[in-house]
């Protein structure tokens, strides 16, 4: 699954997440997309007296798209999570659904649906380039709390974007990889 995260469809974002889709096809994946803009996922609401059912029955009670992706997670072999990075920090969107998902996943006794799963975290940075560092380890600090195994972290400016797209996309083939040689 590439989870891409910005509103700019045509920008350095989506052409990080079509890199990695192209690696990921390339060793014989089949490839979901998810752009998280274009889902309805909202903020965590902190229920009940900070903790709804995600703590202890791991799922979430404000009602949205959220559930239905979050489901789905269950089934997925291996994850790219890329975003544009806004400040320091992953876009909004990105946030909504990891902090969702962190509340839903980090404390399962059992599995996550995270958990021993290749991930591959992305930032790309428009702009100034600034930021890449903190978001990227903001990325590392969700995938470490939903159980991961992290592969590899990726940062992307406009002035290093030829090479590191196809990065992204020689990142993508060695996970889907390495994920069939387990």
């Amino acid at each position: 699954m590439i989870l891409t995260s910005s509103p700019n469809i045509d920008g350095l974002t989506a052409a990080c997440g079509n890199a990695a889709k192209t690696g990921a096809e390339q060793a014989g994946a089949k490839v979901l997309m998810v752009n998280l803009n274009q889902q309805k996922i909202g903020n965590c609401q902190a229920c009940g007296n900070g903790w709804g059912p995600c703590r202890n029955e791991h799922y979430c009670q404000v009602k949205d798209d959220f559930q239905t992706l979050h489901t789905s997670l269950e089934t997925i072999d291996a994850f790219v999570l890329v975003t544009p990075v806004y400040w320091g920090e992953m876009s909004e969107s990105a946030k909504a659904f990891t902090d969702r998902v962190r509340r839903c996943e980090a404390l399962k006794k059992q599995n996550s649906y995270f958990e021993n799963k290749l991930v591959i975290s992305v930032a790309a940075a428009g702009g100034s380039g600034n930021g890449i560092t903190t978001c990227l380890t903001s990325m590392e600090r969700f995938f470490t709390q939903v159980k991961a195994e992290k592969y590899d972290f990726i940062g992307v400016t406009q002035k290093n974007k030829k090479y590191k797209i196809n990065t992204i996309q020689e990142a993508s083939k060695e996970m889907v990889t390495a994920f069939l040689r387990k």
